[in-house]
C-alpha cells in the first residue's frame, strides 16, 4: 500500500476487528481462580461435573431437535431478517462503515437483552435454591441471543453447518489459554470454508460444548442451588451470557467482513 494510499473502511473495520479478537482471546488466557471458587471446590459433591455434562448435553440435544420453535415466539424472526436485508442493500450500495456499523447495531442490542434476561432468570432461580433445573433455561436462552446475532448479521441457524459453528461460539466463549486458541483457529477456518470437517459428529461437538460449559459453570451452579446465597451464583449468568455474547458478534462481524471482501487470514 502506498504512503499516501487511505485505507479503505473494510479495510478499518477488519483492522478494529482483529484488535478486539486479540483482546478477547489475551484476557482469556488463563482461569481465574478465585477465593470463593477455592471454597466451594471442597464443598461441591463427586458426580456433579458428570451430572451438568449429561444436563447441557440433554439440553442443547432437546432444543436442536425440538425447541428451536419453541425459541422463535420469543423473537420476531421476519423482522429480524427483514432489517439484516437492509442493512445488507445498503452496505452493498454504499460500502462505507457506517453501513457496517449497522449489522453491529442489531447485534449489540441481541447480546444486551440476552444479558438482561439471563440476570433476571439466575438471580430468581438463586433465591429460590434452583441449580440445575436451570440448565435447560440458560441453555435456551444463550442460543436464543446467539439465534438474534445470527440473524442480526444476516445469517442463519437452521443447518447442520451453522449449528456445528454456534455450538463451536459457545464452546470457544467458555474457554481459556490454549484451548480456546485452537478453537479460535477452528472457527476461523470455518468462516473461510463454510463447510464441517471431515467426519464431523455432531453427538461428539455437543459433548464437547456441553462439557466447556458445565466445567465452567461448575462451582457457580453448584452455589445456585443453595436458596438465597444461591442468587451469587445465579448473577454469574450474566457473566458467561456477556463472554458468549461477546464472542459471537466478532465472529459473525467476521464472517461478514469476509464475505464483503476484506483481505483476512483463515487462521
Amino acid at each position: 500500500m502506498g504512503i499516501l494510499q487511505r485505507k479503505t473502511p473494510l479495510e478499518k473495520e477488519w483492522e478494529a476487528l482483529r484488535k478486539r479478537e486479540d483482546a478477547f482471546l489475551a484476557a482469556r488466557v488463563e482461569k481465574e481462580d478465585t477465593r470463593l471458587n477455592q471454597l466451594l471446590a471442597e464443598k461441591v459433591p463427586p458426580g456433579l461435573q458428570d451430572t451438568l455434562d449429561k444436563g447441557f448435553y440433554k439440553a442443547f440435544q432437546l432444543i436442536f431437535e425440538k425447541g428451536t420453535g419453541v425459541i422463535e415466539k420469543t423473537y420476531r424472526r421476519d423482522q429480524l431478517e427483514q432489517t439484516s436485508q437492509v442493512n445488507r442493500y445498503a452496505h452493498d450500495l454504499r460500502r462505507d462503515r457506517k453501513t457496517i456499523k449497522a449489522f453491529s447495531k442489531e447485534a449489540r442490542a441481541a447480546g444486551t437483552k440476552g444479558v438482561l434476561l439471563s440476570g433476571v432468570s439466575g438471580i430468581g432461580m438463586g433465591l429460590l435454591g434452583v441449580g440445575l433445573p436451570d440448565i435447560p433455561l440458560f441453555t435456551g436462552m444463550v442460543l436464543r441471543t446467539v439465534y438474534e446475532i445470527a440473524l442480526g448479521y444476516g445469517y442463519g441457524y437452521d443447518t447442520e453447518e451453522e449449528r456445528y459453528f454456534i455450538l463451536l461460539l459457545i464452546q470457544g466463549a467458555v474457554s481459556h489459554g490454549e484451548a480456546l486458541e485452537a478453537l479460535d483457529a477452528q472457527v476461523n477456518r470455518y468462516i473461510w470454508s463454510q463447510a464441517l470437517p471431515a467426519g464431523y459428529d455432531r453427538d461428539a461437538q455437543l459433548q464437547k460444548t456441553a462439557g466447556a460449559l458445565s466445567k465452567e459453570l461448575l462451582y457457580m451452579k453448584f452455589l445456585q442451588g443453595i436458596p438465597l446465597v444461591g442468587a451469587v451464583g445465579g448473577a454469574y449468568d450474566v457473566v458467561y451470557m456477556k463472554q458468549v455474547s461477546a464472542y459471537a458478534r466478532l465472529k459473525y462481524q467476521r464472517r461478514l467482513l469476509l464475505g464483503s471482501g476484506a483481505q483476512g487470514d483463515n487462521l
